[in-house]
């Protein structure tokens, strides 16, 4: 059986990690704003990822069905012109399973996918996001920032950085149960640092008619 430890708990409501990809689906239980999937990347990977230029790293915003996931990240990839090889191919595939298991975690026939390339600020500001459900995973670089608060309007009192390559699953504004958790997050202010970050944000979507992005994979 595998355990799982409340890491920073706010009432009755907290982050989880997991140490199990079945795990994940703790993020329905009530009293769960988030769950952290936590695993070690393979030193391989982290440091073939890790000494990539920032021009070969895959960037992508489109909207599509899981089963498609596989093909954009490619074509990302081939558009980074980033050479294939093992590590590229591990990328790819885990992207892809992260997919198929998120929309799986909340029923979605669509995910909107994020494959972001970020050396700033990208949002430093503690914050929820207007939707149902996310998940971030940092594959390069400094992980997503998060802590509770009683009080939506303050930064929590206690920060904590998910690692880098463990998938974090958490609540948006959206989700149909309250109360709200109190669970916050960020991305690491790394402005100046010279880091350069690659991260994957996947989003459930219901019906890609309604969402203002052209880029739709059918």
């Amino acid at each position: 059986m595998t355990v799982h430890k409340v890491i920073e708990p706010a009432g009755n409501h907290g982050v989880v990690t997991t140490t199990s990809l079945q795990g994940v689906r703790e993020v329905r239980d009530a009293g769960v704003g988030g769950v952290i999937w936590d695993r070690k990347p393979l030193d391989s990977f982290q440091t073939w990822i890790d000494g990539l230029k920032p021009a070969r790293l895959p960037w992508a915003r489109v909207i599509l069905r899981p089963a498609a996931v596989h093909n954009a990240v490619t074509a990302a990839c081939d558009n980074a012109r980033l050479p294939d090889g093992p590590e590229r191919r591990r990328l790819i595939d885990d992207i892809s399973a992260l997919s198929d298991m998120f929309s799986d975690v909340m029923d979605a026939r669509w995910l909107r996918l994020r494959l972001d390339v970020v050396d700033g600020n990208a949002c430093r500001r503690f914050h929820v996001d207007r939707i149902t459900a996310r998940l971030i995973c940092t594959y390069r670089g400094t992980g997503t920032q998060y802590g509770v608060t009683a009080d939506g309007n303050a930064d929590p009192q206690t920060i904590h950085t998910v690692p880098t390559g463990s998938p974090f699953v958490m609540r948006g504004t959206l989700w149909p149960v309250t109360p709200d958790s109190g669970l916050l997050h960020r991305s690491p202010p790394i402005e100046g640092t010279g880091e350069t970050r690659l991260v994957l944000v996947l989003d459930p979507i219901d019906d890609p008619a309604d969402e203002p992005e052209s880029n739709i994979l059918h």
